[in-house]
């Protein structure tokens, strides 16, 4: 059917225009191609990754807590190869507490500082501080323990982190800063816990 002379002008204005820009919107439309397929690649790989490192975790859970040598073998891949999962850190604070009562602690410790500053869950990283803290204080090596106590945290740790705190103060002889600690730690513990009541005991035996 042919064009009337509208409909051409109407044509003829678009072919110009596309003359003009048509490089460019080409362009734009491509990196936009590129940009959602390296998207949906993305997305598969670490779907992907998500899925082995589950299965993988699931076998290190299920595994003999007494075979470190399986224990160590297992964590090591989740933590070197599926890093960006939530598995690496848990994996890493289950090593940490099968070499800790193997009393292998040099590798309990080095596991619970890679939990500490990679794991991708915020309570994963606080309980590995926690529990990294807890052993720098039997080791007596207290003025360490503060400054990792110190470090910021997932806010749902407040309590614990306060409570371990005034246990480190109080060894360093700074009784009212282990007072004020262990208030902060009464503050923030669940009224109902059981911590709470040892924290009260502690708040009171400080001179």
């Amino acid at each position: 059917m042919a064009y009337d002379l509208e409909e051409q002008e109407q044509l003829d204005e678009f072919k110009a225009w596309w003359k003009q820009h048509g490089k460019l919107i080409s362009r734009a439309f491509l990196a936009l191609l590129v940009a959602y397929v390296t998207y949906q690649a993305w997305h598969y790989y670490q779907n992907k990754q998500s899925l082995a490192g589950s299965s993988l975790y699931q076998e290190l859970v299920v595994s003999d807590q007494k075979d470190l040598t399986t224990i160590q073998a297992k964590s090591a891949t989740l933590m070197d190869d599926y890093s960006g999962t939530p598995y690496a850190g848990r994996a890493a604070l289950l090593a940490a507490k099968a070499n800790y009562q193997a009393k292998q602690v040099k590798s309990a410790k080095a596991q619970l500082e890679w939990a500490a500053k990679h794991a991708s869950e915020t309570s994963v990283a606080a309980l590995a501080t926690l529990q990294l803290a807890s052993i720098l204080v039997e080791e007596k090596d207290l003025k360490a323990a503060l400054d990792l106590l110190n470090t910021s945290h997932d806010a749902g740790f407040d309590g614990l982190f306060a409570d371990l705190k005034g246990d480190v103060l109080a060894g360093l002889g700074k009784n009212a800063e282990a007072k004020a600690a262990y208030q902060e730690a009464l503050d923030k513990l669940d009224p109902a816990g059981k911590m709470r009541a040892l924290t009260q005991k502690k708040l009171e035996s400080v001179a």
